[in-house]
């Protein structure tokens, strides 16, 4: 209710007055139903209802029901169907009017054009809004990480911290690209729990494939599968997805690339990045002199311990490298001179999802594969 009655953002106040009767609603039910089950209820009633509702108002004309990040990846889809490449140049960025240079950016992977493709190919309907196929594959891998990780309390918190917990479900109805990356991360940490290597290296790849916050999952798995003796099956999909997607748009205009994800989330494009939050990281870049070094210098730093600590230190679980990717990714969102609140949502969902991935279904299922050859 506070979101639908303060919010400065259209999307959001949108959300809120609808998904303020979904939580009354799960309030009740959690007297007389099943936790999971009301969970995934839940989860329909406060993202999946709001985003439908602002996805058909927005078809029939309403410029005012969905952030620019769903902007953007549609038009990372257009751009990847008729020119091969998702980005813009940085010539052609500044050759478009001041007002609209930011939306010519596309800060994310080759990958995540791919949610754009359905808009791109059918036209505008709501059905093609991004945010619905964010949503259809955030469920297909909730699901199958919950299959494979049996029915327990923890799992229950686990689902609802990916779903219902607000910053999710808010950013599902409203913008939606990093839940899908989330939920893929989540589902590469439950396959590594049931001893499905090879499995988890494509879901992390693909989420990597889509987006950098990927990365340090792909590099924590990655330890943990040499410290197992499974890296052979895990590197395929982790590293084989990402660098595939980069072949098309690096054939075309790798520059392109480089402009869009990396110079301009470091603050180095034709206009700076809206990913202000005052975090501290953010504060210390603008308030401090040579704030932006200090900034940096201290995230590299973080690195670097969480590195030398990964070397001394492998996981050897799933549950134990949700833990490190999930206090690593906390310390990094901090400490960026450019980041937002929403981010937040993948360092608690990893580190909600620890305790999950001990329950004993997924160590059962990790003993019964345990009998495979090491390269399978």
């Amino acid at each position: 209710m506070v979101t639908a009655l303060t919010s400065t953002l259209l999307p959001h106040r949108a959300w809120g007055w609808i998904a303020f009767f979904g939580y009354a609603a799960a309030a009740v039910a959690a007297f007389l139903m099943r936790r999971l089950l009301l969970a995934w209820l839940a989860w329909v009633a406060v993202a999946l209802l709001p985003l439908v509702v602002e996805a058909v108002q927005r078809a029939g004309g309403r410029t005012d029901r969905a952030q620019e990040e769903v902007l953007v990846v549609e038009r990372m889809g257009e751009r990847l169907l008729h020119d091969g490449t998702p980005y813009l140049g940085r010539d052609a960025i500044a050759a478009l009017p001041v007002d609209d240079r930011l939306m010519g950016y596309s800060p994310y992977q080759p990958g995540m054009a791919i949610f754009g493709l359905p808009r791109a190919v059918f036209g505008d309907f709501w059905w093609t809004d991004a945010r619905v196929w964010f949503a259809v594959v955030t469920a297909a891998a909730l699901v199958l990480a919950v299959r494979l990780l049996g029915s327990s309390p923890a799992i229950v918190r686990a689902v609802q911290a990916a779903t219902v917990f607000p910053i999710c479900a808010l950013t599902l109805a409203t913008g939606g690209d990093d839940i899908p990356v989330m939920a893929l991360c989540l589902l590469a940490l439950a396959l590594v729990a049931a001893d499905r290597y090879g499995w988890a290296g494509v879901a992390v790849g693909a989420a990597a494939a889509c987006k950098l916050f990927a990365f340090p999952i792909v590099a924590v798995l990655i330890v943990l599968a040499i410290a197992n003796r499974r890296w052979r099956a895990l590197l395929p999909g982790a590293v084989g997805l990402p660098v595939l997607v980069l072949i098309p748009p690096f054939l075309v205009d790798a520059d392109a690339f480089v402009e869009n994800v990396l110079r301009f989330p470091l603050g180095h494009g034709v206009v700076t990045s809206p990913a202000q939050s005052p975090l501290p990281g953010y504060l210390i870049a603008q308030n401090l002199p040579a704030g932006r070094i200090i900034a940096a210098v201290l995230l590299a730093a973080v690195a670097v311990l969480i590195g030398l600590y990964l070397l001394r230190r492998p996981p050897r679980t799933a549950a134990a490298a949700a833990l490190i990717s999930g206090w690593g990714l906390l310390a990094a969102i901090l400490l960026m001179p450019t980041t937002r609140f929403g981010y937040l949502l993948y360092p608690v969902a990893f580190l909600v999802w620890a305790p999950a991935l001990t329950f004993p279904a997924a160590v059962h299922t990790q003993q019964a594969h345990s009998r495979t050859p090491p390269g399978r």
